[in-house]
């Protein structure tokens, strides 16, 4: 039995998670803004469940949920980072505010969490953190730009962090789902650029607003089956760095390794050319 600290956890990925976590016998912290969320998903707390407050972009908050756990649980086993904001809109119509946002939640809230936790899995000398990413955070698209740049972003810094914490026990997952049927692409979770720019209208960003609305409950990813995998994954301790969810995400990571390869070898000469000449040296 393990305990299992979930951000972002009365709906979507989250809830799934924390539901699969307890029917295989955790102990799971459950965090969203409010408490009262977790309790009006799962219901009233039980002797394995433990809801807490936590707006990741408090660093206090989160301080003070790592607390609570392990004044309730004794330890943390494995921190899920789920919590997250999408936005919507080519790179350009997004304001400054807007951008802000969504790198709040998705990027320096998680690094919060993660601070608050990784001292007490350094200490154990054990224990899993959890990114969820996006098949966005491998893929850029048209219209998921800033979205995907804060998923980039915490890809590049999980890369990191799990070559510092493997010598202390500690590992580290990326999650990367591709088009799953949760409430996502709800306004709840969801939010599109206030300002628009016509130029963009019938291009690949404008037509992404489209898709979004069209596919919204009906994508082809089953939550529950990727709650299943996440947490048999991490129960079987040997979690790989990246873990692809949906067979769009394979896909789409397949094209763009193949594209990468393409290029890199188109350009290898001219890459290499760079170096000093070492005849002159």
């Amino acid at each position: 039995m393990s305990v299992w600290f979930v951000t972002g956890a009365s709906r979507g990925f989250g809830a799934e998670i924390v539901e699969t976590a307890l029917a295989a016998g955790h102990q799971v912290v459950a965090t969203a803004r409010g408490a009262e969320q977790i309790t009006e998903r799962f219901g009233q707390e039980r002797e394995n469940l433990l809801a807490v407050s936590l707006d990741v972009s408090d660093e206090a908050q989160a301080q003070a949920a790592a607390d609570a756990a392990v004044g309730r649980f004794g330890r943390i086993d494995v921190l899920v980072n789920n919590a997250g904001r999408g936005l919507l809109g080519a790179v350009e119509e997004a304001g400054d505010a807007e951008v802000r946002a969504v790198y709040e939640t998705n990027v320096f809230g998680l690094l919060n969490v993660t601070r608050a936790v990784a001292p007490l899995l350094r200490a154990q000398r054990s224990g899993h953190i959890v990114n969820l990413s996006s098949v966005g955070g491998f893929v850029g698209s048209p219209g998921w730009g800033i979205y995907a740049s804060t998923k980039f972003a915490v890809e590049g810094f999980s890369e990191a962090l799990a070559t510092e914490l493997e010598p202390l026990g500690v590992g580290v997952t990326l999650i990367e789902p591709g088009y799953f049927r949760t409430d996502f692409l709800d306004s709840s979770s969801l939010h599109t650029v206030a300002a628009s720019i016509d130029d963009y209208a019938d291009g690949p960003a404008g037509q992404m607003r489209l898709t979004a609305e069209q596919v919204n409950h009906g994508q082809p990813g089953d939550p529950a089956k990727a709650a299943r995998v996440i947490v048999e994954t991490i129960d079987s301790g040997k979690a790989p760095l990246r873990l692809q969810l949906g067979a769009d995400c394979v896909a789409g990571v397949e094209h763009k390794l193949a594209f990468v390869r393409q290029e890199l070898d188109t350009w290898r000469e001219v890459a290499v050319s760079t170096g000093f000449d070492q005849s002159a040296a």
